[in-house]
């Protein structure tokens, strides 16, 4: 029987992965109320909150600007990011407030083992990849998109990126259901039959969850970039006083997406990628410091608080209504207003002149 303490996914404090015959005997070290497990929960909470509140303003901009509409895929990223947001501050509350599970399945499985929470994480990985292959498709084929990206295809790419991490997390919870508790005690970890078992689990979820998605966003951005410098060479040759302003304007519009896509996607690799690889180690290293975990993971979190900003500062649709939200801009907006003169005053004034 092999006892994998799956740190970088399913818990929240320090832990090792060990081979042992009985489950029993496996024991975490207790830590102190103000150790570095307790601040790092703290910072949990924080980053949750700050991811909340910036997650619902981009829906909320997306929603008036009626690009959720346009883009769809986006507003699921987004409202993927703001479900993870509300679980770490509601998970990482409930973990500082010391909250008992003994007997009680349903919240082991949920709050104390997370995995609702690290469903969304899945679920926005397998949602970036689409809005990458969604832009690939009207990039690189512009004539099939059409055809192939119906709206029922988009929403069915948003649902299953909701549905399929959530059955994942599902199956492993069944499959070590027996697992959930020893001596009344909820696990933080998953229980796997055999040592290779676990091994397989590791380099199946590394592969899929960051290899592949990296391997997708090379090759897909890579391709969309190729054709957005060609698309601007021809436009730059063609360019005069009877070219096509609308033309130009729709790919400003779609190079400004893209652009912003391929910043978030890459942020996702840049944040994630040490906890992937943390829980990938974990299989060969058993002693890894605690700190390495709390690092890696908290960079991680750090994605879904800090990605709204990429919206705010790139995606001009959202920007433009973030920005007149702004105090400021609403006080100019009212002094241009009242100094403007009606159309009907000034042309008053002028012919008065003219007399």
């Amino acid at each position: 029987m092999y006892v994998d303490k799956k740190m970088s996914e399913d818990s929240s404090s320090a832990a090792l992965t060990t081979a042992t015959d009985d489950v029993a005997s496996t024991t975490m070290a207790s830590s102190s109320p103000y150790d570095s497990g307790f601040y790092f929960q703290y910072v949990v909470v924080v980053i949750g909150v700050v991811g909340t509140a910036t997650n619902a303003l981009i829906l909320y901009a997306m929603v008036a600007s009626k690009e959720h509409k346009k883009h769809f895929l986006i507003f699921n990223q987004n409202a993927l990011d703001l479900y993870c947001s509300l679980f770490l501050v509601i998970i990482f509350t409930i973990k500082l407030c010391n909250i008992n599970y003994t007997g009680t399945v349903w919240l082991c499985i949920i709050f104390h083992r997370d995995n609702l929470l690290w469903a969304s994480i899945l679920g926005s990985a397998i949602n970036l990849i689409s809005i990458t292959i969604e832009r690939y498709i009207k990039v690189v084929h512009p004539n099939r998109s059409k055809k192939m990206l119906r709206k029922w295809v988009i929403w069915s790419a948003a649902a299953f990126a909701w549905i399929a991490p959530i059955v994942y997390k599902m199956a492993l919870v069944i499959s070590s259901s027996h697992f959930n508790f020893i001596d009344g005690v909820c696990l933080n970890y998953v229980v796997f039959e055999s040592e290779m078992a676990a091994l397989i689990h590791g380099l199946w979820n590394f592969g899929s969850f960051m290899v592949f998605v990296i391997c997708v966003f090379v090759f897909c951005y890579g391709k969309i970039l190729v054709v957005i410098c060609r698309q601007a060479r021809v436009m730059a040759g063609h360019s005069g006083p009877g070219s096509s302003t609308s033309q130009a304007q729709s790919s400003r519009i779609q190079t400004n997406v893209v652009k912003t896509m391929i910043l978030v996607s890459a942020f996702y690799v840049i944040t994630w990628i040490p906890s992937y690889i943390y829980y990938l180690l974990l299989h060969f290293i058993p002693d890894i410091p605690n700190a390495v975990y709390f690092v890696t993971t908290f960079t991680g979190f750090f994605y879904v608080s800090a990605n709204p900003f990429i919206y705010t500062l790139k995606f001009d649709p959202v920007k433009r209504i973030l920005v007149g939200l702004t105090p400021w801009k609403k006080s100019e907006q009212a002094g241009e207003s009242v100094e403007r003169p009606a159309p009907g005053n000034a042309t008053s004034r002028t012919t008065h002149q003219r007399n």
